[in-house]
């Protein structure tokens, strides 16, 4: 995939004083960052100076609770017509674009983009995937990411995995083969997992059974083992199911 939108600049504090902050924390704070404490919000670490971390949806620009006095967001093209430029530059800039309007208001987390692929035309959230192709797909994903990132604002691509059907989205079980996983559905999120994305979003529905913020093998094997990712996985909102077997599996963070 190609690598010209991302972001490699350096950590605003060492790792070695992260390890430092972390293990300043007391059990019930380090705790409390693993879940959310409203609609919204992140939960923060007031003994750090760590605000509540504000997330917000856009599937066309930013929206979600309020903007600062004065300012407004645009309204951006939907994924449906990113998709439909073929441009990586373009959504590159689009995606800085947006970036800058959320940390204009003080948005930490933006929910997207969703690299979920269109799959039937009676898809309800269709217009907020880019196509039907996966290889499509990662690339605009990840120069949105790339763009996004530039501007300080963590992109949350979504919804990790097999998300891509309407009805029934929170109980429903994709029976998906690993050939299949492998070679269609997984692409969009190890690319961008690549282009060194600093969060994702896990998805409502089972995959062969299981509920995706649980998954032992996608999240543990897969996302954190082979693609050694070790960004922020957050549930989709009141997607999580098992504190214990997502925890095990490598989410860090249950929504709202």
């Amino acid at each position: 995939m190609p690598t010209t939108h991302d972001t490699d600049a350096e950590p605003p504090i060492s790792p070695d004083r992260l390890d430092e902050l972390l293990r300043s924390l007391s059990i019930e704070e380090k705790a409390a960052l693993t879940s959310g404490v409203d609609g919204w919000h992140a939960s923060g670490a007031p003994s750090l100076g760590l605000a509540p971390m504000h997330t917000s949806d856009g599937p066309n620009g930013v929206r979600g609770m309020t903007f600062p006095s004065g300012s407004s967001a645009t309204c951006t093209p939907c994924g449906t017509a990113f998709g439909a430029t073929w441009d990586v530059d373009l959504v590159a800039e689009l995606g800085g674009l947006i970036g800058a309007e959320a940390k204009r208001s003080g948005v930490a987390f933006m929910l997207g983009p969703v690299l979920n692929l269109v799959r039937s035309p009676l898809g309800g959230r269709d217009f907020e995937s880019y196509s039907e192709d996966p290889i499509l797909t990662a690339r605009l994903g990840a120069a949105y990411v790339g763009g996004m990132q530039a501007q300080g604002v963590a992109a949350t691509p979504k919804h990790f995995v097999a998300n891509d059907a309407e009805a029934h989205r929170t109980t429903v079980d994709c029976v998906v083969d690993e050939r299949t996983l492998r070679e269609v559905y997984l692409v969009p999120f190890e690319a961008v997992a690549e282009a060194g994305v600093w969060s994702m979003m896990s998805a409502y529905n089972r995959v062969n059974g299981v509920y995706c913020s649980d998954h032992l093998h996608l999240v543990h094997d897969v996302m954190r083992g082979e693609w050694a990712w070790d960004g922020v996985l957050m549930s989709d909102w009141f997607a999580t199911h098992d504190t214990v077997a997502g925890a095990l599996a490598g989410l860090d963070l249950e929504m709202p």
